[in-house]
């Protein structure tokens, strides 16, 4: 019965009967309308929530999940340049489409290396590193994450505007370049994904349940001596954000097809919280 009940809910959704961001019948008109239990209509509502199609609110109800457009992140790119996601150089796609807003400057932290960054930019244990926070957004949408490490020699040998919290409009890439001659040859990307945080679910307003998953995302970047110079670790939730890997003659229409930024959802999640 409670199938029954949820497949016909689903066909409305999927109808745009009950379109995103409606909310359903309260429950007791549900069992009314149905002639069920509330057990029934509860196994219904959550038969919907675990395939995304629908959020409870604490206090407020159950509403139509709002869906968001993915944004498709290139991974792959050119090293020379480090376009590509995960950097904290311009990103290529937001450019493209105009939609990325004015950032807010990053915040700045000088610290010991846990034991994971000590051994991706192969440090002493607890060596020194400068850590850049930034959130990204596109188009007043939480997108993701980013902080990148940098090992406190880049500093000491005159990389000082690491220290400045301050967008580099051309990005450390190209900075690190010019001012130390110090070339990105290459970067070896991991990812992970797992359930979200507190912070991070806050930050990108998901569900409280932590039904929707993030992708963490940890590039280390080489010089032509192959010495790491950075670790950028960036945080993207699984709703908005889709990654594309180009390997070998790719179309470039295919490489770069004509895109759209992720559509800002009307309503928060549950259990959201203001920036």
């Amino acid at each position: 019965m409670y199938r029954q009940i949820a497949d016909d809910l689903r066909r409305q959704i999927e109808d745009g009967a009950l379109p995103p961001g409606s909310q359903l019948r309260t429950e007791i008109e549900l069992r009314e309308m149905y002639d069920a239990s509330r057990n029934t209509v509860r196994d219904a509502i959550k038969w919907l929530i675990t395939r995304g199609l629908v959020e409870t609110r604490p206090g407020q109800g159950t509403f139509v999940v709002e869906k968001i457009t993915p944004f498709v992140i290139t991974l792959t790119g050119d090293p020379q340049t480090g376009f590509g996601g995960g950097e904290d150089d311009v990103y290529q796609g937001t450019e493209k489409l105009n939609t990325r807003e004015h950032p807010r400057p990053p915040r700045l932290e000088i610290q010991n290396a846990d034991p994971q960054i000590s051994a991706e930019l192969q440090l002493p244990d607890g060596g020194t590193v400068v850590s850049r926070h930034q959130p990204r957004f596109i188009r007043g949408l939480s997108w993701a994450l980013e902080t990148s490490f940098y090992p406190m020699w880049l500093v000491e040998n005159g990389a000082t505007e690491l220290l400045q919290a301050m967008d580099m409009p051309n990005g450390t890439v190209r900075y690190l370049a010019e001012k130390l001659d110090i070339k990105q040859a290459g970067w070896r990307d991991t990812l992970t994904v797992r359930a979200p945080d507190e912070s991070e679910t806050r930050f990108f307003k998901l569900p409280s349940d932590g039904r929707v998953p993030v992708i963490e995302t940890r590039r280390t970047a080489f010089d032509v001596q192959e010495r790491p110079v950075r670790l950028t670790v960036t945080v993207y939730p699984a709703d908005r954000n889709k990654f594309a890997i180009n390997v070998g003659q790719v179309p470039a229409d295919v490489m770069r097809p004509p895109g759209k930024d992720p559509v800002r959802p009307q309503q928060p999640a549950d259990g959201a919280a203001d920036n």
